[in-house]
């Protein structure tokens, strides 16, 4: 499949630039004479359909995960390149209106504007017609809005429900944050186990997830979804700190417990010594912060992560503890993925309050125009998770110009581009 992107930053001799050149002018004119022609959509996806299957199923020696193509959903964009059906995805109520339209501002100048992803929204309400108008007049895709199911965005049959008003009382009392929140744990347990069953999520392969209110303040000049379809990459994160422990007392315990019973769950060469420090007798409570995650959803439809999320369900953790889907899908995504199936998405300039991400080479900087102070990046602070995860797999850090040339040279090219047209 061709590659715009990396086709323009590659350095070619002058030949092979002339008979790339020709090659895509005819690719280009053949399309559009398809896309003319009123029946031949069909022919069309299959010129510009994108294998994804094909990256992940050489590797599947476990039942974790089973990566399926999407044939019947590739689009083709305004650039005439072809994209998975990969989407931006937020949780957002009505009353978020003014801080999510600063987001979404500010990721279509880093990002969107440049690849034009369609952006879903969901709700446990109906949205308002101002939200739709105001949020779809900034967006360079098409926008959905979807609706909760009750069922999705409620108790399960088997809780407690007066246990879990008393567990809030006791949590308020102990100043636990979210503590005395019903509805906190319900959008817990939602992400954990009921957003990628939605109706309206059912063909899409990725999503990259953002809330309302973070920032992105450094460009991001390449195609992440791209990028991670290429490199095999099934998960994608940014931020990883360590979880308030009383929020979960048990899911380590009861994480254990289950892959104990299930250990065709566990993938090879996984990432499971990120979770512990003494060798899997405890938690040591890192995790990848999930406002910020790009996955594919046919991870979360596998067969073994909806075991695992049935088991979590069994115990009642989300409400009579206040479990959240952060340490789930780390824990999950740990053990179910080789460490290489997961991706850091550094140097984005990434805010949630309280944290940011900042890159520490002022090139870097420079080159992505990032308007962040490097003195308060927590990124590569020591009581930042992310040092861990690269040492304990033995990555080499994309923290600096230099390592980004020799280690990873498709993001490299991406920045080097970017100060070429600066």
């Amino acid at each position: 499949m061709f590659d715009h992107r990396s086709f323009f930053f590659r350095r070619v001799p002058g030949r092979k630039f002339m008979v790339r050149t020709l090659t895509i002018v005819l690719v280009i004119i053949l399309i559009t004479v398809v896309h003319l022609h009123s029946n031949s959509s069909e022919l069309i996806d299959k010129l510009v359909s994108y294998n994804v299957g094909s990256y992940f199923r050489d590797n599947e020696d476990h039942q974790s995960v089973n990566i399926s193509q999407n044939n019947n959903t590739t689009k083709l964009y305004d650039d005439d390149s072809g994209k998975g059906n990969d989407i931006l995805l937020t949780l957002v109520r009505n009353s978020d209106l003014d801080n999510m339209l600063e987001t979404i501002k500010q990721f279509e100048e880093r990002f969107n504007s440049l690849f034009h992803y369609d952006w879903y929204f969901m709700n446990n309400e109906d949205f308002t017609e101002d939200f739709k108008k105001k949020t779809t007049e900034l967006i360079s895709g098409r926008t959905k809005f979807i609706k909760i199911p009750h069922e999705f965005w409620s108790y399960p049959d088997s809780i407690d429900q007066e246990k879990a008003e008393q567990t809030r009382v006791e949590a308020k009392k102990n100043n636990l944050n979210y503590g005395d929140s019903e509805s906190y744990r319900f959008m817990c347990r939602f992400n954990s186990g009921f957003f990628y069953k939605l109706e309206e999520l059912r063909n899409i392969d990725y999503y990259w997830r953002i809330e309302p209110s973070v920032r992105f303040k450094c460009d991001i000049p390449y195609d992440v979804f791209q990028y991670m379809r290429r490199h095999k990459k099934i998960y994608g994160f940014n931020m990883a700190l360590q979880e308030n422990t009383r929020t979960i007392p048990s899911l380590w315990d009861t994480t254990t417990e289950f892959f104990k019973q299930n250990p065709d769950f566990i993938a090879p060469k996984n990432n499971y010594d990120f979770t512990t420090d003494d060798n899997g007798k405890s938690y040591n409570l890192c995790h990848f912060w999930s406002n910020f995650e790009i996955a594919h959803l046919d991870f979360y439809r596998s067969a073994a992560y909806n075991s695992y999320f049935d088991y979590l369900e069994g115990k009642g953790g989300f409400f009579y503890e206040r479990w959240g889907d952060a340490p789930i899908h780390t824990l999950a995504v740990s053990y179910m993925l080789r460490a290489d199936q997961i991706h850091f998405v550094g140097n984005t300039g990434y805010y949630h309050e309280p944290n940011q991400d900042c890159p520490r080479d002022i090139l870097v900087r420079n080159y992505l125009h990032c308007d962040c102070n490097v003195k308060k990046d927590f990124t590569w602070h020591k009581y930042s998770c992310v040092n861990k995860f690269f040492e304990v797999n033995k990555f080499p850090k994309p923290d600096s110009y230099d390592s980004l040339e020799k280690n990873y040279p498709d993001l490299f090219e991406s920045i080097d581009q970017k100060q070429k047209n600066n």
